[in-house]
């Protein structure tokens, strides 16, 4: 299994087309590292350097459970590492496990469980079957008790693809408000602050139920959210976990109402959804402590930034953090990378080259009126063609940026990779990236210019990585 998914397996698949143009040495330094932080940060290595079975005993870190203790062990997770996380809890407990329901983004074919069912939720979108697996779940934990314990493993994306919504709020409307809210321009928590209130899982509501049956939960988590620190041992308890189905919300009612009227989205969504959110009372808040629960942070947020700084010293390349909190338009993003790299040749600021830059976050593409969309894509591609028409002013610069997970918006790609001689090349094959960037047609023009990042399930879900090599001129 190890073999299979561990880091002895490159991460990204098509590195031979990406390195047959362009900046070869360039391109091949940013694969170099981004491929050693992938594999650092795979959960299914994070989560079996931490957990282990011995006879009855299961360890997690610095604490221990009996399990001859416990009537019924169960596996709930969602998320798009959820495939990973899973596997790894699924072959440490083997037998002992009771069930096991899984809801993921993608199913690979190197995805092996023993008792673990896997649901194909939808994301960014919900979808049926991620509905149909959260009923299975309201099953088995509304049947538990206080001898049943819950491992609970939780990634970003779980908010779409554990979908559950409240009485009174259709599958379909859930779509509708998720559709609405990523085109608004919101970011993620602004997004969550509805969504959460119009769920019975999310915003710590899947916790909620839990301790009401009186049963035990531990919770292994991915961070995705801006603003938390890099971890340290992952092995003791995180006691700050917040957010996800299984931690205390740090959103509240006041928020979704405030987002609602700020990006003046009220005529957009389901009119049953404000109505809702306007008049519920207290009854309608999610909870804000879950003070018996034991969770684990497996990765957060700033991780990929300082594995990334590490894989570059190891070749020798010293490296800037720019940001952890990156945020703002894609393609804006994309032409900031460039000028930051046009600054580093010309003067050495901020740093002198040949050096890297790394940044993580989420940017995002807001999109007012669906009849512009000619194609497909997401806020990585769409940065990363926008930096290749700025980063022509700046010899043997390269920017790869990836949705850490494996997909990157409504593609099948993690993300892209462009440097200083991509925007001529696009030219000469015919390719007019202008009108790509104004129909949010990144995908088809990055696969044209031999410029997508092909990883399929990667094992993380640390939102946007981003990695720009700049050289010394001669």
């Amino acid at each position: 299994m190890a073999q299979t998914i561990g880091s002895g397996v490159e991460k990204i698949k098509n590195k031979a087309d990406i390195l047959s143009h362009g900046v070869v040495e360039s391109r091949r330094l940013v694969l170099s590292v981004t491929e050693d932080v992938l594999a650092q940060l795979d959960s299914y290595r994070r989560i079996k350097g931490i957990m282990r079975l011995e006879g009855n005993i299961l360890h997690v870190g610095s604490k221990n459970w009996d399990l001859s203790r416990k009537r019924h062990i169960y596996l709930l997770g969602a998320g798009k590492a959820c495939n990973h996380m899973a596997m790894a809890v699924d072959e440490i407990l083997g037998s002992r496990l009771t069930r096991g329901i899984a809801i993921v983004k993608i199913s690979e074919p190197t995805d092996v469980f023993r008792k673990t069912e896997v649901f194909v939720g939808g994301h960014p979108l919900p979808n049926a079957e991620g509905y149909r697996a959260c009923q299975e779940i309201l099953k088995v934990v509304d049947a538990s008790g206080p001898d049943d314990l819950f491992i609970v493993l939780i990634s970003g994306g779980s908010s779409a693809l554990m979908s559950c919504p409240i009485e009174g709020v259709s599958l379909d409307d859930e779509i509708a408000v998720t559709d609405v809210m990523l085109k608004s321009g919101a970011d993620i928590f602004e997004i969550n602050a509805i969504r959460r209130h119009i769920s019975q899982f999310n915003g710590g509501m899947l916790a909620k139920r839990i301790a009401a049956r009186g049963a035990e939960l531990i919770g292994l988590g991915i961070s995705d959210g801006i603003g938390s620190p890099a971890t340290d041992d992952i092995g003791i308890p995180y006691a700050k976990y917040r957010g996800t189905p299984m931690g205390p919300d740090q959103t509240t009612l006041e928020d979704a109402r405030r987002v609602i009227k700020d990006y003046g989205v009220t005529d957009r969504l389901p009119q049953n959804v404000v109505d809702y959110l306007a008049r519920v009372g207290p009854e309608g808040e999610t909870p804000k402590a879950f003070p018996n629960n034991t969770y684990y942070l497996v990765n957060t947020l700033p991780d990929s930034c300082v594995y990334a700084r590490e894989a570059a010293k190891k070749i020798g390349l010293p490296t800037l953090i720019l940001s952890s909190f990156l945020e703002g338009e894609s393609r804006d993003v994309g032409k900031v990378f460039a000028s930051i790299a046009r600054e580093i040749q010309a003067y050495g600021n901020p740093i002198a080259p040949p050096c890297m830059l790394v940044a993580s976050g989420e940017a995002t593409v807001t999109i007012s009126d669906n009849t512009q969309i000619t194609g497909h894509g997401g806020p990585s591609q769409e940065e990363t063609l926008a930096f290749a028409i700025a980063a022509e002013k700046t010899r043997g610069a390269c920017l790869l940026s990836m949705d850490s997970e494996g997909t990157d918006g409504t593609t099948p790609v993690a993300g892209g990779i462009t440097d200083s001689q991509s925007y001529s090349l696009a030219r000469k094959k015919g390719i007019d990236v202008y009108k790509a960037l104004r129909g949010h047609a990144s995908y088809e023009a990055l696969e044209q210019m031999g410029d997508v990042v092909l990883t399929g399930n990667t094992g993380t879900n640390l939102c946007d990585f981003n990695l720009m090599y700049v050289p010394k001129l001669d």
